[in-house]
């Protein structure tokens, strides 16, 4: 082999590994957080069983309306944008870790949460539980995180914290200014107690107060219990 066909055989090496290293982390980037945890990064034109349980998960909130075809196309990306738009996330129409986690999908469990829930599920009910019932009882504080976990237990519900939350129309807070107010300490201590067990409320999936709301269908439910303000029912 001449000298010529000896460096371009070199060169043609030498730009392999390149493109070999800068593939691994890329890979890496894509799939790995600070703390190591791993997470699959779906974005437009990714395919596959992530990009399905996205799409399931998406469909049961009411953002998604296509087929589960494992294609993250048009409408799978504008169903995350909106999705990231409405929990006041990075809008960016990509399925990352932040947007897994707040759509169940993603995070880590362990010391750092409570039983089968993680810390950030634990904070996101304590966060809905100040939003909703900043006003209300000790007791009627834990009602209101009883009720979404057990929306989270009943097969008509999504089934993660962050999906009943999440689901979209559910929660009213999670549009209007309370969303942003600080976390009360008592709102901690009510999501504590909620997954402990305590349910003041009776088994309710529903609540509401009458004097805020207006909704024929909600105030056909059944009540359990009333709480303060607040109604809870079937």
């Amino acid at each position: 082999m001449s000298k010529t066909g000896k460096r371009f055989m070199v060169i043609a090496l030498v730009l392999a590994v390149i493109i070999g290293i800068a593939g691994a982390s890329l890979n890496y980037y894509n799939n790995y957080v600070g703390d190591g945890s791993v997470y699959a990064l779906s974005r437009f034109g990714s395919t596959g069983s992530e990009v399905r349980s996205i799409q399931t998960k998406l469909k049961s909130l009411g953002y998604y309306k296509g087929s589960v075809d494992g294609i993250y196309g048009t409408q799978t990306k504008n169903a995350v944008l909106a999705f990231q738009r409405n929990c006041g996330i990075t809008v960016d129409g990509i399925a990352g870790p932040q947007t897994l986690l707040y759509l169940g999908l993603g995070g880590s469990s362990g010391s750092t949460g409570t039983g089968k829930y993680t810390a950030d599920e634990v904070n996101l009910l304590a966060k809905v539980i100040s939003a909703e019932a900043r006003g209300e009882s000790y007791e009627g504080q834990v009602a209101v995180g009883a009720v979404i976990l057990n929306r989270v237990a009943h097969p008509s519900f999504p089934d993660s914290i962050s999906g009943v939350v999440y689901q979209n129309g559910a929660f009213s807070c999670v549009y209007d200014s309370n969303w942003y107010q600080p976390v009360a300490e008592s709102a901690r201590r009510a999501a504590q107690d909620a997954i402990n067990g305590w349910d003041p409320s009776g088994g309710a999936i529903y609540y509401y107060n009458p004097a805020k709301t207006s909704n024929a269908w909600m105030r056909s439910r059944t009540v359990i219990k009333v709480i303060g303000n607040h109604y809870f029912c079937k």
